[in-house]
C-alpha cells in the first residue's frame, strides 16, 4: 500500500548501510505544521487534478441541447443583457461615465468565476463520496478541481468583454496586464470559501441548498450591479473588507479606468484572503480523515 507524502515513517537503521532493521519497530505517524497539507502530495496528483477539472466542467453542460461552447459564450451575453436592461435603463445606476454593459460585464466576469468556484467547490466532497470511499488521492483536489474549472467559462466571458470593448470603442489598457493578478485573488478567495463550505456539508447537508441564497446575498454586497461610490462614507471601510469588492474595482480599474485603484483595500484583502485560505486547508484537512464514515 503507498504511504502518502503527508505521512512520516521513521524506523532505526541498520549501523552498516541503508537497510532498516528487521527487528526495529517502524513508526507511521501523521506529520505537522505546513507538511500536514499535503501539498507536495497534490503536486503529484497534478494528472488527476486535470482529469477531475475536466470532468467537472462537462458534467455543467451535460445533455444540455446547444453544448457546453454555445453556453459558456451565451451566459455572459444573457447575464449582461438582464442587468443592463434592469439596472442601466429602468433604474439607470450611475455607473462612472461608461455604458452600463462595459460596467456590468468587467465586475461579472470575476463574480461569476468565484460564485461558480464556490458553489461547485462547496459540494465536491458529498459529490464525489463514491471515489472518496474507494481509492486513496489527496482529498483537497476535490475542491481544487471545482474551483480551477471555472477558469473555461472566465476565458469565454473575458472573450465577449474584449468584443464588447471594440464595440464601444474603448482602447486596450496597459494595466489590463493586472487581470491575472486580481483573478489570483478571486481563485484563492473562492478557493478558501470552498474549503470551509466543503468541510460544514460533510456534516451539514443544509449547505448546500444555502450556498446559492448566501452567494447570491453576496453579489448584492459586491459592486456588481452598482458602483462601489454609492456606498455611504460611513460603512464603506467594511464594505471594502469584503475581498470581492477590491477584485471588482481592481478589473474595471485594469480594464476600464473608471475607478481608482484601491491598493491599500486590495492588500487587506489579499491578507484576509491568505488568511482564510490557510484555516480552511487545515480545517479541511483534519476533517477529510472522517469524511468517508459520516458520508
Amino acid at each position: 500500500m503507498r504511504v502518502p507524502d503527508s505521512v512520516a515513517v521513521s524506523g532505526r537503521r541498520a549501523e552498516g548501510g541503508g537497510r532498516a532493521d528487521r527487528g526495529a519497530p517502524v513508526v507511521v505517524q501523521a506529520e505537522r505544521g505546513w507538511a500536514s497539507l499535503g501539498l507536495r502530495d497534490i503536486w503529484e496528483y497534478r494528472e488527476l487534478l486535470f482529469f477531475l477539472t475536466w470532468r467537472e466542467l462537462q458534467g455543467t453542460y451535460r445533455q444540455t441541447a446547444l453544448g457546453m461552447i454555445s453556453w459558456v459564450f451565451l451566459r455572459p451575453l444573457l447575464n449582461v443583457l438582464v442587468l443592463s436592461v434592469v439596472f442601466g435603463r429602468v433604474v439607470r445606476v450611475p455607473t462612472d461615465g461608461v455604458p452600463y454593459p462595459l460596467f456590468a460585464l468587467a465586475a461579472l466576469i470575476p463574480w461569476g468565476f468565484f460564485a461558480n468556484a464556490v458553489q461547485r467547490a462547496a459540494r465536491s466532497l458529498v459529490d464525489n463520496m463514491h471515489v472518496i470511499s474507494k481509492v486513496y488521492f489527496p482529498r483537497m483536489v476535490i475542491p481544487i478541481a471545482g474551483a480551477s474549472s471555472g477558469l473555461v467559462d472566465f476565458a469565454a466571458s473575458f472573450v465577449v468583454l474584449l468584443v464588447f470593448l471594440v464595440i464601444y470603442r474603448m482602447p486596450l489598457r496597459w494595466e489590463t496586464l493586472a487581470v491575472p493578478l486580481f483573478l489570483l485573488i478571486a481563485f484563492a478567495f473562492s478557493l478558501a470559501t470552498g474549503l470551509w463550505l466543503a468541510t460544514l456539508s460533510v456534516k451539514y447537508r443544509d449547505v448546500s441548498f444555502a450556498v446559492t441564497f448566501l452567494l447570491q446575498a453576496f453579489m448584492y454586497a459586491s459592486p456588481v450591479v452598482y458602483p462601489a461610490s454609492m456606498v455611504p462614507r460611513s460603512a464603506l471601510w467594511l464594505y471594502r473588507l469584503n475581498p470581492m469588492t477590491g477584485v471588482i474595482e481592481g478589473f474595471r480599474w485594469a480594464l476600464l479606468g473608471s475607478v481608482p485603484l484601491p491598493g491599500r483595500w486590495i492588500l487587506i484583502s489579499v491578507l484576509l484572503v491568505v488568511l482564510l485560505l490557510i484555516s480552511g486547508a487545515f480545517v479541511f484537512r483534519r476533517t477529510e480523515r472522517t469524511a468517508v464514515d459520516i458520508l
